[in-house]
């Protein structure tokens, strides 16, 4: 079992290093299966879109919701995010060997989103390595039973943590 996490305290630079992470391996003919989450910009008075490609090759979804200027709850879109998740559990197979997930986040920490493709994975033997903020780091450790390793949010340095797992070869 091989799961790592990354961490930054800059906006959107988990997003852009696990971006580059799997569009590098990718173009070394790895099989990659996950979510990258991007972010638009949509101005000073709006939050932005969170939007999700679902490795390797799409669809994105939109992610986020418009609930209103004047509200403050979670924007996630629930069931955006829940087809996501089917989709990426779908293209988990033999060949694939790394899972990237942009974020192990609420839902993840209260039981659902990608909580149970991530498990599958792992029995799978397939590394994983997965976004995390400090708001759900509790639960995370809790469900890796300390085996979690923290890594560096810089594209070397996860190169270097795939390739010295044993099933990047595979």
């Amino acid at each position: 079992m091989k799961i790592g996490y990354v961490m930054s305290p800059g906006r959107g630079d988990v997003d852009r290093v696990l971006g580059r992470l799997a569009e590098t391996l990718m173009a070394r003919g790895v099989d990659v299966a996950g979510v990258v989450q991007t972010n638009t910009d949509c101005g000073p008075s709006k939050a932005c879109d969170m939007d999700v490609e679902v490795l390797p090759a799409g669809p994105v979804l939109r992610i986020s919701q418009d609930l209103g200027p004047e509200s403050r709850g979670c924007r996630l879109n629930p069931e955006a995010l829940e087809l996501a998740v089917g989709l990426v559990g779908q293209r988990l197979n033999g060949d694939t060997r790394l899972l990237v997930v942009n974020k192990f986040g609420k839902q993840e920490a209260e039981g659902r989103g990608f909580r149970e493709v991530i498990g599958a994975a792992l029995a799978q033997d397939i590394p994983v390595v997965v976004g995390l903020n400090g708001l759900n780091r509790d639960a995370f450790e809790e469900f890796c039973g300390g085996m979690a390793e923290a890594l560096t949010p810089e594209l070397q340095a996860l190169l270097d943590w795939f390739d010295a797992a044993p099933e990047a070869v595979g």
